[in-house]
């Protein structure tokens, strides 16, 4: 890892959140993720399952943890399972958890090599009455691959089959979408390395430069502040190219007088930030983008108002709808009569404006929260409206990562990134 440790306190904040949804007598088990195949003996870089990390910060492969607070044995209401390493693999692969490492990671006194889980595993469940599986149910997830979580929860139905079942993620939504202070901190991190990337990238765009080349910039900047790299597949999307939401070819060449829709951002010790700005690819914006840019930053900024305790995710997105629709209007893009025959299923707005406005943002771009039930304090949200116009070339999106407070307005923490008209000339410029 290239990240600063992260003080084992939050993990057990996290475990004492979870264990308190548990049913008496149950065993919750978290799996980490895979390494993928490429081919040959080539394999993707790992990314750790997001769940075993948020309970354990355990930021490595073949790993379980075992959660199960009514254990006979105190020393086992908590247990995390290792791989054992050795000289060799330390030789060939580097350093791996060791028993002591791994206590002082995650905070959890029991450690076992991973090849003792399947005895350790059948001696407690025959304590326990119902086992916690944890399945992916994000409302965007659509996994084909067989995950080494779907296989353990294969394995238990087979041989367990007297054992209750419950669920892990209703419990993981409710509490992974409220964030920790420590948490919090980490995002800010992850959000002052991108906007290091953003103001190297501001000295750098003018015509002639390849989308490409943009991304190498904010690769290189990122790295360089331990950061992995892109929380995300970044969208570098020159002139018209912004108009496809999900443009990731970023293989073109800017042209003077473009503007350029980049949605990118660092991760930081597996967290996530998500930014996006439009930049004039000539360091001026013309008086018809100006007159754009300026519209979907007032609706990014009222829109930021009305993330506070008691919001209606759905809602929510209905009044920015309203906002947005004025901005069109007075655009020229829409007028009275296609709002007031508009289709109340497909907002007479969607044309130019077609994507959400905010989504949960943490140890996922698009994280874990509850989007049913009203906001609370210290969950974290993108504000991302945009406007679309294939007719005249352009496409402008603007996006933040802001906490929801107690109280007032949410506080920004993309704050010290540049997004004013003025400030962004200024810097291209200078």
């Amino acid at each position: 890892m290239k990240y600063d440790q992260i003080d084992s306190k939050l993990f057990v904040k996290n475990r004492k959140k979870f264990t308190a949804y548990m049913r008496p007598k149950s065993i919750a088990v978290f799996n980490s993720n895979d390494i993928y195949p490429i081919g040959a003996d080539s394999t993707l870089p790992f990314e750790q399952d997001r769940d075993i990390f948020y309970l354990s910060g355990a930021d490595q492969e073949e790993t379980v943890l075992l959660l199960f607070p009514d254990a006979m044995d105190s020393k086992h209401r908590e247990i995390l399972f290792v791989r054992e390493t050795n000289d060799h693999i330390a030789v060939w692969e580097g350093a791996k958890l060791t028993k002591e490492k791994a206590t002082e990671v995650s905070g959890i006194e029991t450690i076992y090599w991973l090849s003792d889980f399947d005895k350790i595993f059948f001696d407690l469940m025959t304590e326990a009455d119902t086992i916690y599986f944890n399945t992916n149910e994000h409302y965007r997830q659509a996994v084909e691959t067989q995950t080494r979580e779907d296989r353990f929860i294969e394995k238990v139905k087979k041989e367990y089959p007297a054992h209750q079942w419950a669920k892990s993620n209703p419990v993981l939504q409710k509490i992974r979408g409220v964030k920790e202070p420590e948490e919090i901190a980490i995002m800010q991190r992850a959000c002052d390395i991108t906007e290091k990337g953003f103001r190297r990238v501001l000295g750098f765009v003018r015509p002639g430069v390849w989308e490409h080349e943009i991304e190498a910039e904010y690769l290189h900047e990122f790295i360089r502040n331990r950061s992995k790299g892109f929380a995300y597949s970044p969208i570098i999307a020159s002139g018209g190219n912004a108009n496809v939401l999900h443009y990731i070819e970023n293989n073109q060449q800017t042209k003077a007088g473009d503007l350029i829709l980049m949605d990118l951002a660092a991760e930081y010790a597996n967290y996530s930030s998500d930014m996006t700005r439009t930049i004039p690819v000539s360091g001026k914006f013309t008086e018809r983008q100006k007159e754009v840019y300026r519209a979907v930053l007032r609706v990014k900024d009222e829109a930021t108002k009305m993330l506070v305790p008691g919001t209606i995710w759905a809602e929510y997105h209905k009044e920015v709808g309203k906002l947005m629709t004025s901005e069109l209007v007075g655009l020229g893009l829409l007028d009275k009569a296609d709002v007031q025959n508009e289709d109340p299923e497909w907002p007479a707005y969607k044309k130019y404006f077609m994507h959400g406005t905010s989504h949960h943002i943490g140890l996922n771009t698009h994280d874990y929260g509850e989007l049913k039930t009203p906001m609370k304090a210290n969950m974290v949200f993108t504000v991302e409206p945009g406007i679309y116009i294939p007719a005249e070339g352009m496409g402008i999106r603007l996006e933040d990562d802001v906490v929801i407070q107690e109280k007032g307005e949410p506080f920004n923490l993309m704050r010290n990134i540049p997004i004013e008209i003025e400030e962004i000339e200024e810097l291209m410029n200078s």
